[in-house]
């Protein structure tokens, strides 16, 4: 039977993030205008699954006010949260109670991924196997779980997180489907891994699967992950509800955004609710406006994240960056590769890149930094 259930593990700080998830929970952070794991629940609901179980933890109480029954998204949404980390098979498991008899998917709740869930279910129904992991080839597979498959299918090993391994191999996507037997093997209300506790033993008993997809597949655990999230989202490189709404111009802007006749939008670009979009100003190719934010005369925004609420003075310039809600760029200022946490106020004519993040709340006067002018120092130096 293919699964109409599924566990999504949301329990993380999602550390890695941040400032994007300094105040915000990594599940519902915004991924072109949606919570993140709207795109999980979406996936979930286009392959048949009825039901999904948030296995919470961190601000589990946000998350929940935000995703709600799910009834949104096409499917019912339940909740367990864990006191203390239980790692991800102790999370798995503490769903338990919360679910029927039958197979369940399993989702990290920080993976993008249009992943055929039908196809993944059913090739673990006919292989009759106790679990089967999705896999997928990334060119650098040492943060992740590494797998070498057999002939038949079967995982001949499965290694987590290797230090040393050079260039491109299969690793452990975070999907799974799992036979309910599987709970056997973990040791309830204890800190437990699927990676390192469960599915090693069952490579070695012969009864784990792995399914090599070709759909796409992203791990948004950083910021610069995050960013080329909404580029794929935005260029369809991922298949969304966000992206069709694009349509054939590739340009999204909502009924109550104000953008004057006289800016430019360049296409793909997205512009939320309420935006405004002064003359003179240039917003795109790949960029994201939020619900609120304000782009002044003569400002341009390229390849960047701008959250709700956010404000970008005239004549700055803001590329490849992302600015986390209610935060401001002053007039002039120029941001290239940079991060400003929630409520971040850079005054004019501040210069910063170089992968600089700003904590929440940080204030820059007028004209404190160029950081341009620091590294040509240490350049000359």
């Amino acid at each position: 039977m293919i699964p109409t259930q599924a566990v999504i593990l949301v329990g993380g700080a999602g550390t890695r993030l941040r400032p994007v998830t300094s105040r915000v929970p990594k599940p519902v952070a915004p991924l072109v205008e949606r919570p993140f794991v709207a795109y999980i629940l979406e996936n979930l609901a286009r392959h048949g699954v009825e039901r999904a179980i948030f296995s919470s933890g961190h601000l589990a109480e946000v998350v929940e006010a935000e995703i709600g029954d799910g009834a949104a998204y096409g499917l019912t949404v339940d909740y367990v949260v864990e006191e203390e980390p239980l790692g991800t098979a102790g999370a798995i498991a503490n769903c338990a109670g919360a679910l029927d008899d039958g197979p369940l998917f399993v989702f990290n709740g920080d993976v993008l991924s249009d992943v055929d869930l039908t196809t993944l279910g059913r090739l673990h129904v006919e292989r009759r196997g106790m679990a089967t992991i999705y896999l997928t080839a990334v060119e650098d597979p040492r943060r992740y779980g590494l797998v070498e498959l057999a002939s038949d299918g079967r995982v001949a090993q499965f290694l987590e997180k290797p230090g040393e391994h050079a260039g491109p191999a299969l690793i452990n996507a975070g999907v799974y489907v799992l036979e309910p037997e599987v709970f056997e093997l973990i040791p309830p209300g204890r800190l437990f891994s699927i990676e390192r506790g469960v599915f090693p033993r069952l490579a070695q008993a012969g009864s784990l699967y792995g399914y090599v997809g070709e759909g796409y597949w992203r791990d948004i655990g950083t910021p610069e992950s995050y960013l080329q999230a909404h580029v794929d989202v935005l260029e369809r490189v991922v298949h969304t509800t966000a992206g069709e709404a694009l349509g054939e111009t590739y340009r999204y802007v909502a009924p109550s955004a104000e953008v004057s006749p006289e800016a430019r939008l360049v296409p793909p670009c997205y512009i939320g609710d309420g935006a405004r979009v002064a003359a003179g100003a240039r917003v795109g190719p790949l960029a994201v406006l939020g619900a609120g934010a304000r782009v002044g005369a003569g400002a341009v925004v390229v390849e960047s994240v701008v959250q709700s609420g956010v404000e970008i003075a005239d004549h700055a310039l803001v590329e490849r960056s992302i600015l986390v809600r209610d935060s401001r760029v002053g007039a002039g200022s120029q941001l290239s590769a940079c991060a400003l946490g929630e409520g971040c106020d850079v005054g004019a004519g501040n210069r910063l890149t170089g992968g600089i993040c700003l904590a929440p709340g940080t204030t820059l006067p007028d004209s404190a930094v160029d950081f341009r002018e620091q590294l040509r120092g240490r350049e000359e130096s």
